[in-house]
Formats: structure tokens, C-alpha cells, sequence
């Protein structure tokens, strides 16, 4: 089941994507559904990080900012 702001998330999405489709030649009915889009996706990633943060065993210091680092950057951190 998908939690409330994950449900209106995908609501607006799905708006975003149906006002585009009526008027193709509209440049920020397109720009709406790309923010509607990530915005969507970020709600999806929190609940399942959630999830899986509150399944796994507690994690030391380092191994928390190692993980956060592959959401500051593109990379990963690969390139620091």
C-alpha cells in the first residue's frame, strides 16, 4: 500500500502527465511533468529507504555517511 504523500506524489504526477498530452507544444505542461516526475520518484526512494533502514542492524558512523554520499552526488563519491 502506498503512503499518503508517495499516493499524492503519483497523483500529480499522473495530472502533470495528462494536461501535457492536450497540449503537446506546451513547454511548461512539459517542465511540470519532469518536477512532478522527480518528485514522485523522491517519495518512492524515502519509503524505500525507510523501509530498508528499518530492517537492517544499526550502523556505525562512517557507514552512514558512506551511504549518504551516494545521494549527495552523482557519482557516488567515486570521483573523491
Amino acid at each position: 500500500m502506498l503512503k499518503e504523500q508517495r499516493r499524492k506524489a503519483r497523483g500529480a504526477y499522473a495530472s502533470a502527465v495528462a494536461r501535457a498530452a492536450r497540449q503537446p507544444d506546451d513547454t511548461a505542461a512539459a517542465a511540470a511533468v519532469r518536477s512532478a516526475r522527480s518528485d514522485y520518484y523522491a517519495e518512492a526512494l524515502a519509503d524505500y529507504i525507510r523501509e530498508t533502514v528499518g530492517r537492517a542492524p544499526d550502523l556505525t558512523p562512517a557507514q552512514r555517511d558512506r551511504l549518504a554520499l551516494l545521494l549527495r552526488t552523482p557519482d557516488g563519491g567515486a570521483a573523491a
